[in-house]
């Protein structure tokens, strides 16, 4: 990964390895080694995670959030990978998703996270073009959070 360079402003997090770090005031830092990072701004809540690639991107960043509990979000990301690949006709959404599933399986979480979002707005163009793919998606377990 090589040194990254952070810029976060007053009262930021930033979740690293795990813990949570929030900043006083206007900060930069450089992370000199691999570290598991994620950006308070990437951060997407349980409760917003209402679409089936929303659902795999919350899956995908618990397991940049929470490694100690890396198992049960594989097992949940493997779940929605699966449920969203038995129900998409899109081919290209079907590919993409197979792409997202390759970088988590090589772990690349964090490149995954980028390629789910650049999905976004091709998944509400499907949803808006039919309401019922909504019912497709996955629940998330409160043991998963």
């Amino acid at each position: 990964m090589g040194n990254i360079r952070l810029f976060l402003r007053a009262n930021d997090r930033l979740f690293i390895n795990g813990a949570v770090l929030r900043t006083d005031r206007k900060v930069s830092f450089e992370l000199l080694n691999n570290a598991t990072f994620l950006l308070e701004n990437h951060v997407l809540q349980k409760e917003d995670a209402t679409t089936p690639l929303k659902q795999l991107y919350f899956a995908v960043q618990l397991l940049l959030i929470d490694p100690a509990s890396l198992e049960n979000s594989i097992e949940l990301f493997r779940r929605i990978v699966s449920d969203i690949l038995g129900n998409l006709e899109n081919q290209e959404l079907i590919q993409r998703v197979k792409e997202v599933d390759v970088e988590v399986s090589s772990g690349k979480a964090f490149a995954a996270l980028k390629m789910i979002r650049e999905l976004f707005p091709l998944e509400e163009m499907i949803l808006n073009e039919r309401p019922d793919a909504e019912a497709a998606q996955v629940p998330i377990k409160e043991e998963f959070v």
